[in-house]
């Protein structure tokens, strides 16, 4: 078929567009750079005719299924709504862009949203939340009865001005909480991408993605959207993609691109085609997929295919391209992308001082109803005695302080601007400023793994070989070992004697070998024995003739590597940094380049010897044989070898016995590093053809083929393998990780641990971050099934006591599905939880799990995508800004750069905060208590009368002007130093018995209020019992001064604004005498007796109260007077 060509520049070529010549395309939004655009692939491997069917039957591609391991799942039901391609319905849509005429609407638009409310839902949900609290609704009540005649007490503004105040405040903040939130999220909404059109490539933000989109996505670009993946720069249609902002993953996934497609010449043939692409409804297993490509016509061989589609096709949302580049059809938008399906919608938190301070609110209004009783019981039922009650009521609201919700939001909005100002915490965000108390009541702290604790950066930090241990600091030894081996062999004085190394894979067998050979043996293992693929290859000199014959010599170039798992990464690194470099990876070859036979000053720069291997087979690392291997053969000497490296539990009985490795395990384990044996076996031809025949046969099985190829590997290879060495990577934890965890240990803050990673990975973490104290126990539950094995596994963890748990996500949910409560209750009690294998909505799970078992609060902190759902169902979320994003930290309600700042959160910031508005509010109520117990004194002494003592401005004034600034500025005290509370954590642990704020507190403060109240009005009343004016007046001034003095009373640490805010309250009261001649008699305030008398009545009220401290501070004094 002779093939249509586009009145376009193709991608891939370099070379101007017609009618241009700066080497632009024109896109309708924006021009793109030509050099942006470079995916003009090659060829596949398989070149054979194109057929129906595609199998691809090569060592790399056969991996590539195996490559993701088994995973802990939560299978939800694929919901089926209205049809029309609507959320929750399979989708069919055409392949090509340009035959896609469906309406946009039939599907989500592709934006990220965290915020909560919308321009219809903000004001009913906000006043829904608002007054769900009693009080709230109590003073709404209150001022909707000023509005009956029969009712109304006083001014009408007395009662719905503080309402409206207090609403009008509350959503004011949450509008600016929403909007920044909105804010945000346009600007993740705006990231730019490239979209193919047919008229070249456009620049596109986010949000305009839709499905049936081809979008081009470059190397370390974060995939918009999920896709199938049609075509990659890899000849083979390979690409690497790293998940861990999904599912926590630091092992990067292969992912193969449709055979069809990767076979066009250029990515602009996609335009070319005719057919259809269909995926299954919308859900949220992130390991599963099912869709077909039909590609009916537009192909060069002009034949129709059917490729079926799996996961290892696809590119989810929230994964970042690793390797390469890669063109995408868009499959799922917005809310039905796998990411946004594990990801919870956004809730109002309420913090647990708010539910004990509403709690305290309905006790209040039970002493309010009780006091209107008791003055209605004594006047006798009087006539319409229940209008009478209803006045009381009303005159005794002021129990119940609407000032309190004002103050406390207030209080919220200082905490959250001192976090943010906290230059020990640089970078720190409020996200949602209603919470910072909670952050002084964490019990249990929930962890993600990747970019958390760790940097997710491996590197190989120390090589064992039995009689000799060298770490990075030694690397020059091992450097000068294997140059002598290889000069012993190869004669480095003659160039092109160095140009063709004979003799180099000679020597290798299990005879005595010096040091030098032996450093090279293992050397050369490594870097053999993986899965790595180098990014840039190394191309052969002209003249070196062909690696079929011998080796060749390549051009160093600056290396970078791709592979499945970061830890191989680590140790091809460090083989490189050793003289011995990845040059080139292909689907059956491996070349390795000798730098270490180079001076040092031309590494990078000059000519190296070149070795090449044949794969003969890969044997995947999977999570149940915790090992992989490799069959290789050198074209020099045509020795075949066996390698494997592996968990040391499984290595030691597939090696031969030898007296040091378990020693060594156990002391790289104790340093927290992930251990791994590599041993080799030379094999012969015979031994090769004889396991070749068992393994194909094993392969031919129709039923249980995996059981059969395993068997034929452990049969034929996996015996008596010569024990090479050991090796120990370290995944480095972010600064000050381990004294952050130490910190919160002491505070008696318990930390979980819940990662997507596997069990070998998290339990060394574990141990390098001393989440695991030295010597404890680390007791490991994996791959249960049954509900059995789950009780079978409890009863022993009970029996265990003090020790760190590790347990995989399938047998977590076993366990939560059958053992939910038991549970729970073993694992609240360890000092430390590892869940590996977690996926987000199991993580979100465990939180909510935790919280409903222990009734503790419960803090979640990540850095990923995958943490959202856990950060939004915890107490309080802190996101961690990390090097893959920022979607974590705008989904939470903290957001710092580092882990570490953790510590100071909790131990200073939330401290204080907690404390701080626990004495706030129990001194707004003690305010509004001792002023209605004045006033129930009143009526009794005046026949019961519902009449109100204090009125008008009087009432308004007590609670704003002349006691508000004095009684808020308590948020600015503190009872010990920042360094004293990070140096004494145990000074954390008190708070989270609630101590702050309880009901012991709170009824030692009404006694307070009871005793104030009647003092002062009845000794108003017996030394000014001539009129009433002067009753009102001395009393109203003895209340003032009194709550001025409590105010000083409670000050531990005093702040030059609260000397300022109690003189500055009192200078206004005294103006006001002045001001307000209707509720004072200046000439009866000047007389000596006057000023005598309320010196009286105020000493009488606060006096007492000092002595009581004082004698408390000598015979109990609180923990933190002892470190001050």
């Amino acid at each position: 078929m002779s093939k249509r060509r586009l009145p376009t520049a193709r991608m891939g070529d370099y070379m101007p567009a017609p009618g241009r010549s700066d080497g632009r395309f024109v896109g309708d939004e924006e021009e793109i750079p030509m050099h942006r655009l470079s995916i003009n692939s090659r060829r596949s491997i398989d070149s054979a005719g194109m057929s129906s069917t595609f199998s691809i039957d090569t060592p790399l591609m056969a991996a590539a299924s195996d490559m993701d391991e088994p995973h802990s799942r939560i299978t939800m039901p694929h919901t089926h709504l209205d049809p029309g391609g609507k959320r929750g319905k399979a989708r069919t849509e055409p392949l090509n862009p340009q035959d896609n005429a469906f309406k946009k609407s039939r599907y989500p638009a592709n934006v990220v949203s965290n915020n909560k409310y919308n321009i219809i839902t903000f004001l009913p949900l906000v006043l829904f939340e608002q007054f769900k609290f009693f009080f709230n609704m109590y003073f709404l009540l209150v001022a909707l009865s000023q509005f009956v005649p029969q009712l109304r007490i006083g001014y009408l503004f007395t009662y719905v001005g503080p309402l409206v105040f207090v609403l009008a405040v509350t959503m004011a903040k949450e509008w600016h909480d929403d909007y920044a939130r909105r804010k945000r999220d346009g600007e993740a909404n705006s990231q730019r991408y490239l979209r193919l059109t047919v008229d070249g490539p456009m620049a596109v933000s986010s949000s305009k993605i839709r499905v049936g989109d081809l979008v081009l996505i470059e190397k370390n670009q974060r995939v918009p959207a999920d896709m199938v993946l049609l075509r990659t720069t890899e000849s083979s249609g390979a690409c690497f993609v790293r998940t861990d902002q999904l599912d926590g993953e630091t092992d990067w996934k292969l992912r193969i691109a449709v055979p069809p497609t990767q076979k066009l010449d250029d990515s602009l043939d996609l335009f070319l085609l005719h057919g259809s692409v269909y995926a299954d409804a919308p859900h949220k297993d992130i390991y599963d997929f099912v869709g077909n490509l039909v590609i009916d016509s537009g192909l060069p061989d002009a034949q129709a295919v059917t490729v079926p589609l799996g996961v290892e096709n696809t590119m989810w949302a929230n994964t970042t391209l690793a390797s390469g580049s890669a063109v995408g059809y868009v499959v799922y938008t917005g809310r039905d992308t796998r990411a946004a399906m594990n990801t919870g919608h956004a809730k109002t938190k309420v913090g647990i001082l708010d539910t004990e301070v509403n709690r305290l609110s309905k006790i209040l209004f039970v002493v309010t109803l009780g006091l209107s009783l008791a003055m209605v019981a004594l006047d006798g039922f009087k006539a319409v005695w229940y209008i009478t009650l209803f006045r009381f009521l009303i005159l005794f609201s002021s129990i119940i302080p609407i000032s309190l919700r004002v103050n406390l939001d207030m209080g919220k909005s200082f905490y959250s601007m001192m976090i943010e100002r906290d230059r020990e915490i640089p970078g720190a965000v409020v996200r949602n400023s209603m919470i910072p108390e909670e952050l002084g009541r964490i019990e249990y702290c929930l962890t993600d793994k990747t970019g958390t604790l760790t940097c997710n950066e491996m590197e190989l930090k120390r090589v064992h070989m039995g009689v000799m241990a060298y770490t990075l600091e030694t690397s020059d030894e091992v450097t000068r070992h294997l140059r002598a081996n290889l000069k012993d062999r190869v004669g480095a004085e003659d160039p092109e004697e160095t140009r063709q190394p004979s003799a180099l894979a000679k020597g290798h067998g299990k005879a005595r070998r010096d040091m030098p050979q032996r450093v090279f043996d293992m050397v050369e293992s490594l870097a053999l024995c993986h899965n790595v693929t180098p990014a840039e290859e190394s191309a052969p000199a002209a003249d070196s003739g062909t690696h079929d014959d011998r080796a060749g010599v390549a051009v160093s170039k600056p290396m970078s590597y791709q592979a499945s798992s970061p830890d191989e990464v680590a140790i091809v690194k460090w083989t490189e940094h050793v003289g011995v470099v990845l040059a080139e990876r292909t689907l059956s070859t491996i070349t390795l380049r000798l730098d270490a036979l180079l001076p040092e000053e031309q590494r990078g720069h000059g000519t190296a010897p070149l070795l090449t291997y044949d794969i003969l087979q890969v044997f995947p690392f999977t999570s149940e044989s915790k090992r992989m291997g490799i069959v290789v053969q050198s074209r020099l000497s045509g020795d075949m070898y066996f390698i494997q490296k592996g968990a040391d539990a499984v290595m030691t009985r597939i090696v031969e016995y030898n007296d040091w490795l378990d020693e060594e395990c156990g002391n790289m384990a104790r340093d927290g590093l992930r251990t791994l044996v590599v041993g080799r076996k030379r094999l012969s031809r015979q031994a090769y053809a004889r396991f070749e025949q068992a393994y194909s046969q094993a392969r031919a099985s129709v039923v249980g083929r995996a059981e059969a190829m395993r068997q034929a590997v452990a049969d034929h290879l996996e015996s008596d393998l010569e024990l090479l060495g050991l090796t120990g990577v370290e995944d480095r934890l972010q600064d000050h990780v381990r004294t952050t965890l130490e910190l919160l240990g002491n505070a008696g803050v318990r930390v979980w641990m819940l990662t997507g990673d596997k069990v070998e990975t998290a339990t060394c973490v574990a141990v390098s971050a001393r989440l695991v104290r030295r010597g404890q126990l680390v007791h490991v539950i994996s791959g249960l099934r049954s509900a059995s094995e789950v009780s079978a596994a409890l009863e022993t963890l009970r029996t265990l006591g003090d020790c760190c748990v590790v347990i995989d996500g399938d047998s977590l949910q076993v366990a939560l599905d059958f053992y939910r409560d038991e549970f729970v209750r073993i694992a609240a009690a360890l000092p430390a939880v590892v869940c590996c294998r977690c996926s987000p909505t199991q993580k979100a799970d465990v939180v909510r799990v935790l919280q409903q078992h222990t009734g503790k609060r419960v803090l979640a902190v990540g850095d990923g995508g995958n943490d959202v759902s856990m950060i939004q169902a915890a107490d309080v979320g802190v996101g961690l800004v990390g090097l893959e994003g920022r979607q974590a930290s705008l989904a939470a309600d903290f957001s710092v750069d580092q882990f570490s700042y953790l510590a100071r959160l909790l131990l200073w910031h939330g401290r204080n905060s907690y404390k701080r508005s626990a004495k706030l509010a129990q001194f707004v109520i003690h305010r509004g208590l001792i002023i209605s117990i004045m006033q129930v004194v009143f009526s009794a002494l005046f026949y019961f009368a519902p009449i109100a003592l204090f009125q008008g401005m009087l009432l308004v004034g007590y609670t704003t002007v002349y006691t508000m600034a004095p009684v808020f500025s308590l948020v600015l005290d503190r009872d010990v130093s920042d360094e004293i509370a990070m140096l004494y954590p145990e000074l954390y642990a008190e708070l989270t018995k609630g101590r702050a704020l309880s009901l012991k507190t709170f009824f030692i403060w009404l006694l307070i209020s009871i005793y104030q109240g009647g003092a002062l009005m009845m000794l108003a009343v017996w030394l000014f019992d001539t009129d009433f004016i002067h009753v009102v007046s001395i009393s109203f001034t003895g209340l003032v001064l009194n709550e001025l003095l409590m105010v000083a009373l409670e000050i531990r640490t005093w702040h030059r604004w609260m000397i300022w805010s109690i003189l500055g309250s009192l200078a206004i009261y005294v103006a006001s005498i002045w001001v307000l001649p209707a509720y004072f008699d200046v000439m009866f305030i000047l007389s000596a007796a006057f000023v005598w008398k309320t010196v009286v009545i105020t000493a009488v009220s606060a006096v007492p109260l000092y002595i009581i401290k004082v004698i408390r501070r000598i015979y109990a004094p609180p923990a933190y007077a002892k470190l001050t």
